[in-house]
This record gives structure tokens, sequence and C-alpha cells, in this order.
């Protein structure tokens, strides 16, 4: 789970993070007001779910409100396009209206999980910036990285060599061994999967700033923290995700044309690589589950139909827990209410199989049945046309 840089330092500053005095506006007017009460020089930022907004035009320095004002009406409603958002981009909100600081130094901080040691790891390094990924790419040498060891935590001593790495001593020195150890205890209450400052910096007050945030939540402790959905911003999500958020389907929207429902996300998984291989596009990643209902597999078709990108219908089954004919009865109803004409190939095994099979022949639908899986990525490829058709 997402969520704005805003609230990513209302929560830092919340753990003893010092971060820039700012507010959030939804207005232009609200821009110029509050940089206003900020004495005129301010920065103005734009808020979406991606990073790379600098390089997009969506960070500005502005020198007194009447700029502000000029950039905020500039800004509010345009399509910011960044690495992170793909071509589409994210239509800008909510704008963030910070103070504007005096820089000496910049550093890249973040706590984010390991996948391989399946362990928190602190990467420090005293380039920071926007061109943190170029550097990790040409002198990886100059990121230092901490694993974490989950039973004894972050100790002192460890966030200080991280700190002396930096170039830091004295007050500055300590004052950032106090900042990393907060910062890991944020992510450990707040179920974090990544918690990101860049850059960190240096004023030159010489006092120690988080300029820019990022937060990840982990969707698997959404149950911790009732709090997390009325954090997110619905428009910054593609409305297919937030319906299937509803009906706690997994789904995530690819680029490709051939939509795929499958149970398992592994299999899943595997059903992209696949379709890939085969030189079909997936315009869907998608999960039903191991024990979905006629009527959730129903919704889960329609989701997938509802994508105007769709030129065909990919379904991949394994039954277990899952009936096949309750895969077949939920992709009936919902073709049938939605007056589906595309291609549609079915690929099942397991429980049920030859009833699941009876209904979808029985049915009006476009559809074939198979149960070999690469002739079913091979049918629908066909059917659809190749990606770079």
């Amino acid at each position: 789970m997402n969520i704005h840089e805003y609230q990513a330092k209302e929560i830092l500053r919340s753990y003893g993070i010092p971060v820039p005095r700012g507010r959030v506006a939804l207005k232009a007017d609200q821009v110029q007001r509050t940089a206003r009460e900020m004495g005129g020089r301010c920065v103005v930022k734009a808020q979406i779910y991606a990073g790379g907004r600098g390089k997009a035009g969506g960070v500005r320095l502005v020198a007194n409100p009447d700029e502000a004002l000029l950039a905020a009406k500039d800004l509010f409603g345009k399509t910011l396009v960044t690495p992170q958002t793909g071509p589409d981009g994210l239509i800008v909100r909510r704008i963030l209206v910070e103070e504007a600081v005096e820089i000496a130094r910049e550093f890249y901080l973040s706590i984010t999980l390991d996948r391989q040691t399946s362990r928190y790891c602190v990467i420090a390094s005293a380039e920071g910036g926007m061109e943190i990924e170029a550097l990790a790419e040409k002198s990886p040498e100059k990121i230092h990285i901490l694993t974490i060891d989950p039973y004894i935590g972050l100790r002192p001593y460890q966030a200080r060599k991280l700190a002396l790495a930096l170039g830091m001593t004295g007050r500055l020195c300590e004052e950032c061994v106090a900042l990393i150890t907060n910062l890991y205890r944020c992510c450990l209450e707040k179920d974090c999967t990544l918690v990101e400052i860049n850059p960190l910096v240096i004023t030159k007050a010489d006092w120690l700033l988080a300029m820019d945030a990022k937060v990840n939540f982990d969707d698997n402790a959404l149950f911790r923290h009732p709090e997390y959905p009325d954090m997110t911003d619905l428009s910054q999500i593609d409305p297919l995700e937030i319906t299937a958020g509803e009906f706690d389907l997994s789904y995530i929207k690819l680029k490709g044309n051939i939509g795929c429902m499958v149970n398992g996300a592994g299999l899943a998984m595997a059903t992209l690589d696949m379709l890939s291989e085969y030189g079909g596009a997936p315009a869907n990643f998608l999960d039903v589950g191991g024990g979905a209902t006629r009527d959730r597999v129903a919704e889960a078709f329609k989701i997938i139909l509802g994508d105007p990108d769709v030129r065909g219908v990919f379904v991949n089954i394994f039954g277990g827990i899952m009936r096949c004919d309750v895969i077949a009865e939920g992709v009936i109803a919902a073709a049938s209410e939605v007056g589906c004409t595309l291609p549609i190939v079915v690929r099942m095994d397991g429980t049920l199989v030859e009833e699941g099979k009876r209904l979808l022949d029985e049915s009006d639908l476009n559809v074939k049945f198979t149960h070999d899986l690469a002739e079913g990525v091979e049918s629908i490829v066909g059917m659809v046309g190749k990606s770079s058709d």
C-alpha cells in the first residue's frame, strides 16, 4: 500500500525524525496562502504515487506567493509521467507546500525488506538525491548495506557505524544514530515494506532534515492498522484495481491485451511468463484464490472485461479446493451479463473438470476448452495476435 509524501512525513515526524515545515493543499489558492504564511519563498511539490517527480517538472522552487499560485494552477490536473508511472502517468490532485531549505549536503537512507534473507536492511549512501539509481549501477561500492538481525534488532553501534560511513561526526553523528534507530522503530511498528528518505540533508544551518520521504505498508498487515485504508488516495489507483479490492481479489493492471484469470499467485506468474514466451501480452495479473465462489469468479471475470484493452481472455485453473464447475458457472454468468463476444480459452484440470467443461460447451460463449497449458496459451495468442503484430 502506497501513501503520499506529505503523509509519510507526518509519520516520520511522529517518530521524532525532523522534516521541513509544510502543508498539503487541494486548491491553487490554498497553495498561495500557504506560501504567504511561509514567507513567500517555498517549494511546491506535486503529490502522486511515484518517484521522479522533480525530473518530470512536479517539484518547483518559487520565490513568492504569486509564483506559487502560477505553479499550482499549472500542476493541478496535470498528468505527470515518470519512470515509475509508466507512459500513462498520474494526475496531480494534491500539492505539498514546504519551506525552502538551504542544503549543504545530501544523503540517501532507507530501510526495506531484503527478499533473499527475509530481513530488513538499512541502505545508506553519502550521495543522495535523484541520481541514487545511477549511483547504485555505476558505483555500488558507495552504497552501504546493513542487514538487521530480527532477534536483536538494530543496535546503536550499528547505526553509528553507518553514520560514520556517511562522514558524519560529533553532534550530527549522534543525531543520525537517533534518526536511523527511530526509522527502524517506525518500520516495525507501522508494518512497512519500505521507508525511504531521499534526500536526507544537512542544512547550511547544520541540521539533519528529511527532505523527501516515501513509505509503503505491507498489505498483509492492514488488519492491524484500521486507519490505513482511509489514507489511500483513490485517484491514484486504477478503478479496476479498486473494484478488485472490494471483492478481495488480487488484481494488477498490465499493458497487454490478453486478460488472465488464474487461481494461485504462483500459477498466475507462470501463466504470464508462458503468454510472453509465446508472443502474447498479458493485460493483467488476477488471482481469484483457492476457494472462490461463483459470484466472486463472476466479478473477477467482469473486471477483466472492464479493461478496454482486452481482446481475449485466458482462464487457467487447477481445481483443488477450487472446483472447476464453479469457475465455469462464474465465467458464463459474467460473460452473459456483459454480452461478451471476445474469444475465451479455458484451461482447467482437477476437481469436477468434466462438469466444468460440459457447462462451457453448452454455453453460447466463444470459448475453447483444453487440458493442456501450452495448447491453451498458443490458442489465445493465435486468436488475439502476438504483441509485436
